[in-house]
Parts: structure tokens; sequence; C-alpha cells
């Protein structure tokens, strides 16, 4: 075994998925839409494999889909990304971090990653031989103390990942973020790897800001994202790159070698499929749901801390047992059919707050048996 994997081990989320498998149990751990896709949608990609365009698309992507990218960013946000030389066609979010992280990073660069943080980041900045330096968000609220990362900036530090909207707390940054960020980059060689997957699933109450509308920084950043979250297709596995042309010229370099291909109808489809704008609605939809949880379990000992975004809740157990998280999650699921993940699994020193995080993305009956099993729990 390379000595390099040693430390690589399943994702907590797997292995609550198994055991909620194991034992019949609910499975709130993997954060999917259990909602269907749109049949709109599938009938393109029908449409565009009848149509024979079933061979290999280019090594950055069909051109229509990175038009429609560029379009979407433009009225979003007013910023415009060259289709030919600044977006790259991805095999979902998750080869574009590790496609990005390795364009980069080299052996003892040193790259900040916000803890509690989505765990992607940490194996591939080590896998790459890069050392990942922990900054962590102030709980409960999960903000970031910006002079804290001034003090973790050195001359090796290579790049800033930042996640927002924020998994697995459903934090989000704000202008006042942005303006911090660019000033510590100013004047370096720091890259800046935005991940911004769950961009569209902000509560309607919240204003989301992309890091692509601050100039300074977006002449230095790489933004990933992805459809599945966008249009509940996570099987499909198709993200994408936004980044300068210099920086997108190295990363396709590294795309070449891990996929170098992504499903050519499925992204005929999505061009045409992103006309419509459906995406535009999930704010409204998973902002409900996050009400009727809330509400549902509103009479229980189970504190449900503030969220901005995403389809996940954080809830604090420590007015129902002394357990440590990952003992209560073991139990939740094997005694009361409810899986989550223990939050100190974000953590690199499994740092334990007596939180758990859940994925609402379920039908309301679901949630509702959810919410019913958890009265029970004592």
């Amino acid at each position: 075994m390379s000595a390099k994997l040693l430390n690589i081990k399943e994702s907590i989320v797997m292995q609550m998925s198994k055991l909620a498998a194991e034992h019949g149990a609910i499975d709130l751990a993997q954060g999917f839409p259990e909602l269907n896709t749109s049949d709109e949608l599938i009938n393109l990609v029908t449409k565009y494999m009848l149509a024979n365009n079933n061979q290999y698309a280019t090594l950055e992507g069909v051109l229509e889909l990175r038009q429609a990218i560029s379009t979407v960013i433009e009225e979003l946000y007013s910023k415009k990304y060259n289709p030919q030389t600044e977006i790259t066609i991805t095999a979902g979010a998750t080869e574009a971090i590790y496609s990005a992280i390795t364009a980069f990073v080299d052996e003892d660069n040193e790259v900040i990653i916000f803890e509690p943080a989505y765990d992607t980041y940490s194996p591939v900045v080590r896998l790459n031989g890069g050392k990942p330096i922990y900054v962590k968000l102030q709980h409960p609220d999960y903000v970031i103390n910006w002079e804290q990362v001034k003090m973790h900036v050195t001359a090796r530090t290579r790049m800033i990942i930042i996640n927002t909207p924020h998994t697995p707390t459903g934090r989000l940054l704000t202008h006042d973020d942005f303006e911090m960020l660019s000033k510590i980059v100013a004047n370096s060689n720091i890259v800046v790897l935005s991940d911004e997957v769950y961009e569209h699933l902000v509560f309607p109450e919240n204003t989301f800001c992309s890091i692509s509308m601050f100039p300074k920084l977006a002449e230095r950043s790489i933004v990933v994202n992805s459809f599945g979250k966008m249009l509940n297709i996570t099987g499909w596995k198709v993200g994408y790159t936004l980044a300068p042309e210099n920086l997108t010229k190295e990363i396709r370099k590294i795309h070449r070698f891990v996929t170098a291909s992504i499903n050519k109808p499925v992204q005929y489809a999505l061009a045409e499929y992103l006309n419509n704008k459906s995406y535009l609605e999930l704010a409204e939809l998973y902002s409900n749901k996050r009400n009727l949880f809330t509400e549902l379990i509103e009479d229980t000992k189970f504190k449900v801390l503030d969220s901005e975004s995403t389809f996940f809740l954080l809830l604090d157990y420590s007015k129902v047992s002394t357990m440590k998280d990952s003992e209560f999650a073991n139990h939740l699921t094997t005694k009361y059919g409810v899986a989550c993940v223990p939050m100190s699994e974000f953590y690199h020193q499994k740092e334990d707050n007596k939180v758990l995080r859940l994925c609402f993305a379920r039908p309301d009956e679901v949630l509702k048996e959810v919410a019913l099993r958890l009265t029970k729990v004592v």
C-alpha cells in the first residue's frame, strides 16, 4: 500500500448510510435531494442520444453548455466568463475540486481550510504533498475570524479554500468577508478555491455573494459548481469550474488525465434545459422544508442551529445526551432509526460540540416520521 493512502479512510457519510441500511433506518446522512428529476430534462437527454451525440465530448466540454453557464453567471453576478477559455465541464464538483487543487498545490505548499470542512478538501491537499492549515469557524454561529486567518498566512500559503453556501453548517460568507479575504491575498501568489455548489439553495431571507462578484478576487480565483443539487441529478455527476484563462489552462492539464471527457448527451440536454430557470425555485422549496422540520421538532429537547442555506440542518443534542457525537449518532441510528452525521467528523481533531448534521431534502412525510421518532428519544 502506498504510504500516502494510509490516512485516507471511508467517508463518514458512507459509514452512516451503511449503518442505516443495516438497521432499516431513515437515512438523513447522505446529502442528496430525494426529489424527482424533471421529465423535461430526462426527455432532453434522450433527444440528444437519439440525435447520435454519443461519442466523446471535447476536453473542455460542449460549447453550448459552457455558453449557457456563462450567460447564467453574467445574469446573476454581472461577471462575464469566456466560454472558450474560462469554463471547463468536469465530472461533478468532486473532480473539479481535485483538478483545481492538483493543478496548483505542490510539495510542502500550505492550504488554508476552514473547519468544519467538507471532507474532500484535506485528503486531496495531502495527496498532492501539500499541508492543510486549519482555521476553525466559531461555534455556534460558524463565522470566520479573519485576524486568525491572517496569522496563518505565510510565504508557503498557496491556496485558501472557501465554501459558500457552507456545508455542513449552511452559513453564508458576506460582502465584508470577501473584502477581508481580498485584503489578505492582495500582493501574493495565493489562489482562492471557492466551492459554491449550493448557490441556488439560499433561503429567501438571505443574500448569496459569489466570489465572481469581486473583481480583484475573481482574477485569482477558481469557482467550483455542479448541476447535481441544482437540478436534483446528483447521480449524473456533471460540474464545472470558472476561472481566468491562465488558471483554467492549468486545471485542464489535470482534467485531461482524470476524466478527459464528460457525458456528451447530458451536456447538450443541460445546455437547453437551463433556459427554463427552474433552479430559481429551489430557495423557497427548501426554505419551506426547513421550516416544516423545525416546527415538527420544536417540542423536543433538540435545538436547531441557525441556517441560511443548503438542505442541511444542525441539531444540538446537548440537552438530550452527554454521549460523544459519534456514539450518539450510532445510537440514534440503531435504536431510533434515524441516521445523521456527527459533526466531529468534519474536524481533523474531532471537535465535539454535541451537534449532528442531517439532510432534510426528503419528502414531507419522511420528515414527519423522522420528527416522530425524535420525539421518542430520551
